[in-house]
């Protein structure tokens, strides 16, 4: 069945086309498998909470009448505004419209949040473009540039909150504009598109804008809420949505409430955050965190830009999902978030998620995954622009940012046919990973570093776990020993070295870690396969170094990689091609809303011996004992490149198969 809703509607009817409801809401509450919600064009001040789940044969549809015309918000206008002494104006906003959460009483706080100014999950809007909090009345009569943003100029647009006789006051600078002519919002829910119970899943919810939410700050030891998101069920598709301007996340497919375990760290202070992550994930398990019942959603063809933490989070709930074909950009740009749960996307324990053909650019770092990326392939994906722009303050409290983390997981995790451009490419704390096929611009940092807790005088290493192939259910527990590493067929041109990062990494005492050279040359020193395995028999009771071997980092593994403009391989790297001559450029030009890549590199790549990688070739993952394959566990063979276009037997190393390839539109 069909049900109808306009916000122009006379009055809201019994939903048919026409007698529409009003309200998306109204649908919600009845709407059951098989039914779709069709909204027309029109802005939505509402929170849908979806009542009723669908099934895997008979969906729940919602969708906006015309593509992105439908607006659901989180917001609402306020045109109330008195001059208050030259461009500062003050609202008096009676509470009663905030229900039992009023943002502007509530911090952004949690586990892993480190930013030392507790600004609210309230937000002040001036013309969609979110404005800048600050602590005092003085701030907002006076304001200053905020060096650490990467919009810096914006940053003189302020807003001040405090509370007086049951009212919420807000004082804001619109830099000259009159607030009452302009368009003036502020957000009062917390979430948008959102099921207030678990299990409400097999939902799509298709070409809506969906903006403006009041978020708390999304750990994985915590409920992660966001704008728009399942909610601990199964089988969402969010598609063709234009998602953007929540205080924390956009999308979450992230973990459920446990009461007893929310936010432990930093409420209860007696267990370490990684601790509380062990136990959240072994409480999941218990409470019936399986394949059968949470994850394998779909999140397509969205634009998801201007979160303050992330564009998608998730922990334990994003499992068996697909993220594709997606622009994620300016995420975390003003900076005035801060924490260890930031980026385009964040997810924990992305268990055979398929991430490919996105365009991630101008991010607080692209990718991050952290823990359990098992299973896990990065492929086609256009990443540039996500490390910070030159000119601004660089916190020591995020660091660089890179294209793609990934931390303390023992894999396989599968990073192919990218296109890895920013300045840092890839942060590497981890094992059991395989690089294939990409071309790689910035350098790989912090290898063989960053997987320890940071006490001072006892060993703190991270225990994490590894799971049953293609499931849930923990198989194990172990350290991180670094290595167990694979690079094949990449293409690493070095670009010239920033001396701002540069200057940053001597300031933090990480010159070390931040490695500024391109290539697997951090890897110097790590065994070959054969070096390391020949090191095992019978062990030895008499030789007391005998158990080292358990506890040292694991091997490399190279081939057909070509390096250019200074990039350099590791000292166990054969047969790798290093061009000490030719200069590569790179360039990626924006043209019709369109990215293309401007480069001379196929002028100077030598004629192709490359074996074709596959799933025979890489092997498994050492700790979890799994190979780099499908979901299904089927094979892969690398015969297709950034384009899907069909390789040679003899492959060309990096993303495309042919020059003619590297000048087609990329994104």
């Amino acid at each position: 069945m069909n049900y109808y809703v306009s916000a122009s509607a006379f009055r809201s009817g019994c939903g048919t086309k026409e007698s529409p409801f009003k309200t998306i809401q109204e649908a919600a509450n009845i709407a059951m498998p098989g039914d779709e919600v069709i909204v027309a064009p029109g802005v939505y001040r509402e929170y849908v909470n979806p009542k009723h789940a669908g099934t895997e044969n008979a969906r729940i549809t919602y969708r906006s009448e015309e593509m992105r015309g439908a607006v659901i918000t989180g917001a609402e206008p306020v045109k109330n505004w008195e001059r208050y002494q030259g461009d500062v104006y003050v609202s008096r906003i009676p509470n009663g419209i905030f229900g039992d959460y009023n943002p502007y009483t509530v911090p952004v706080s949690g586990d892993w949040y480190f930013a030392p100014d507790p600004v609210h999950t309230g937000e002040v809007y001036l013309n969609g473009k979110a404005m800048y909090e600050v602590l005092d009345l003085e701030k907002v009569l006076h304001p200053v540039v905020y060096r650490r943003s990467w919009d810096p100029e914006a940053t003189l647009k302020t807003w001040y909150t405090k509370q007086e006789d049951g009212a919420t006051l807000i004082f804001a600078n619109f830099g000259g504009k009159n607030p009452n002519e302009e368009n003036v919002e502020i957000n009062v829910r917390r979430n948008v598109f959102y099921p207030s119970e678990e299990g409400i899943g097999y939902i799509t919810v298709s070409g809506f804008v969906i903006r403006q939410a009041a978020t708390q700050w999304a750990p994985p030891t915590a409920y992660q809420d966001g704008m728009i998101g399942p909610h601990w069920s199964k089988g969402w598709i969010i598609e063709d949505c234009e998602i953007s301007d929540s205080r924390c996340s956009g999308i979450t497919l992230g973990k459920y409430l446990q009461p007893n375990n929310d936010n432990k760290w930093t409420t209860k202070y007696t267990k370490d955050g990684t601790q509380t992550e062990r136990d959240n994930i072994m409480q999941a398990q218990n409470e019936g965190w399986t394949k059968e019942r949470i994850g394998s959603h779909i999140i397509r063809r969205n634009n998801i830009h201007d979160c303050g933490q992330t564009g998608i989070v998730g922990h334990l709930g994003g499992v068996f999902s697909i993220i594709e074909d997606n622009e994620i950009h300016h995420i975390n740009n003003k900076q005035d978030l801060a924490g260890a749960e930031i980026g385009g996307i964040k997810m924990h324990a992305a268990i055979d998620v398929q991430i490919r053909r996105n365009h991630i650019h101008h991010c607080t770092r692209g990718l991050w995954l952290d823990w359990q990326a098992q299973g896990t392939r990065v492929t086609q994906n256009l990443f540039h622009d996500n490390t910070p722009p030159a000119g601004t303050d660089i916190t020591p409290l995020l660091g660089l940012g890179e294209d793609i983390f990934i931390e303390v997981s023992h894999g396989p995790t599968l990073v192919d046919n990218n296109l890895l451009l920013s300045k840092c490419s890839s942060r590497i704390s981890t094992e059991g990973i395989a690089f294939v096929h990409n071309l790689i611009a910035g350098s790989f940092t912090w290898v063989g570093d960053g997987v320890m807790n940071n006490s001072v005088r006892l060993p703190s290493p991270r225990y994490t776990p590894y799971h049953v192939p293609h499931r849930t259910e923990v198989a194990g527990f172990m350290t991180i020993q670094h290595g167990d590493a694979r690079f094949y067929n990449n293409i690493f041109v070095q670009q010239p070295v920033d001396e701002e990062y540069v200057a940053h990494a001597k300031e933090c005492g990480t010159e070390k870690q931040y490695n500024f050279i391109c290539g697997t040359k951090p890897y110097d020193g790590y065994p070959t396969a054969k070096a390391y395995f020949e090191q095992f028999g019978p062990w030895n009771i008499e030789d007391e170094s005998s158990k080292d071997k358990f506890y040292d980092h694991m091997p490399v593994y190279t081939g057909g990689n070509v390096y250019f403009n200074g990039a350099e391989p590791c000292d166990s790297e054969e047969g790798a091609y290093v061009d000490e001559t030719d200069h590569v450029m790179l360039k990626l030009i924006s043209e019709d809303g369109h990215m293309k890549l401007e480069t001379n590199l196929y002028d100077f790549l030598p004629a192709s011996k490359n074996e074709t990688i596959s799933t025979a070739v890489l092997g498994e993952a050492f700790e979890p004992e799994e190979k780099f394959e499908n979901p299904d566990g089927s094979p892969i063979t690398f015969n297709q490149d950034y384009f899907g276009d069909h390789r040679a037997v003899n492959p060309v190393s990096g993303p495309f198969e042919g020059a003619a390839q590297s000048r087609k539109v990329l994104f």
